[in-house]
């Protein structure tokens, strides 16, 4: 039986981290309409108690974007709980995500907390969240350098308290694949109550393995995936929303799992998040990039003109993406930046078939 996979997508917070990428809150609530029509099931609108702009991007996205849960962040602190609870109230389906270390290097160099302040403020900061809105995530921040039976303790006692989601961070993208899908697994067979609460995870991709390490996650039983678009955020990005999502599409008969974003608006997403943060995507990226349907081999060439699956394992059309006057646009849309794929006869005898 095939799983659906939450997606969670932080381009409006943890996307925004990217040196330059910030938005202002018309911006925010035009890519949050659109990661709506994409379909995915959260948007983290922001950390409210950051700034005023944060506060107020959450609180409208919250009212004026439909479906979606809409979240905030908020650090394991009474006050940062409080604001995201302003922000939210009101608003029909709404989260609040904590967060605080649970790995040492953290706790004594950071926080300079001891393991027991640290499960101690987790579990009083999930249970004021929750007196607050029923669905609550906790997040034990740098998880993947955490040891594994205080990981457990903290997720035990946190979902206790009411957290419906707990979050696994690969913070500073140190986690491979194997590894990170043995953490999983752990948690699953390790915390007693574990399947009171969805297993996420957010990775990043210092290593190049964020989208690895989350594909792993999910094939030990993940549910949700914590992503941006163009897998934009801090230092070496996030997890590629585009890539988590067609990996799971494509190798459906693999992972046994799947999303429910409709995929035709992955492209056009790609391009208004590119716009407005200036972050131009490499041409041979994954998905979304101008060269990612570009054959100009000619042993390729040859095999797509006789039968497009034997160079092509997803078709641009699933993505929303047309071949026309000369570069790879979104159907309906405008031309995004970013540089154009090598010209070749095939591209457009291919798409336009």
């Amino acid at each position: 039986m095939t799983r659906m996979i939450r997606v969670f997508d932080t381009t409006l917070r943890d996307g925004e981290q990217s040196p330059g990428a910030s938005m202002n809150v018309e911006e925010k609530i035009m890519v949050a309409k659109q990661l709506a029509r994409l379909g995915v099931d959260i948007i983290e609108a922001g950390f409210a108690y950051s700034s005023p702009g944060d506060f107020e991007a959450v609180r409208r996205i919250a009212q004026e974007v439909e479906g979606p849960t809409i979240c905030s962040l908020a650090r394991a602190r009474p006050e940062d709980i409080d604001r995201a609870w302003e922000a939210l109230k009101g608003a029909p389906k709404v989260r609040i995500h904590t967060f605080l270390s649970t790995s040492d290097i953290h706790l004594k160099h950071q926080f300079r907390m001891t393991r027991d302040e640290a499960k101690k403020r987790a579990v009083e900061m999930v249970q004021r969240a929750r007196g607050y809105v029923e669905d609550v995530e906790f997040s034990p921040m740098d998880a993947s350098r955490s040891d594994p039976a205080y990981l457990y303790e903290v997720i035990e006692a946190v979902i206790a308290a009411g957290a419906g989601t707990i979050n696994i961070p690969d913070t500073v993208g140190y986690a491979v694949p194997q590894e990170f899908g043995r953490l999983i697994r752990g948690i699953r067979e390790q915390v007693p109550n574990s399947a009171q609460a969805v297993i996420s995870v957010h990775c990043h991709n210092d290593l190049g393995l964020a989208v690895g390490n989350s594909l792993a996650a999910v094939f030990e039983g993940a549910g949700q995936v914590e992503c941006t678009i163009n897998g934009i955020g801090e230092r070496a990005g996030n997890t590629a929303l585009e890539e988590i999502v067609m990996g799971l599409r494509t190798r459906k008969d693999f992972y046994q799992a799947d999303t429910r974003i409709r995929t035709e608006e992955i492209s056009k997403t790609s391009r208004l998040v590119s716009k407005i943060t200036g972050m131009v995507v490499q041409p041979n990226k994954a998905i979304v990039g101008a060269n990612a349907f570009a054959h100009t081999s000619g042993i390729h060439q040859d095999g797509l003109l006789k039968d497009k699956t034997t160079y092509e394992i997803m078709r641009p059309e699933t993505l929303g993406i047309v071949w026309r006057m000369g570069s790879w646009l979104p159907a309906l849309g405008r031309k995004g930046t970013g540089s154009r794929p090598q010209r070749s006869t095939t591209l457009l005898q291919v798409v336009g078939n």
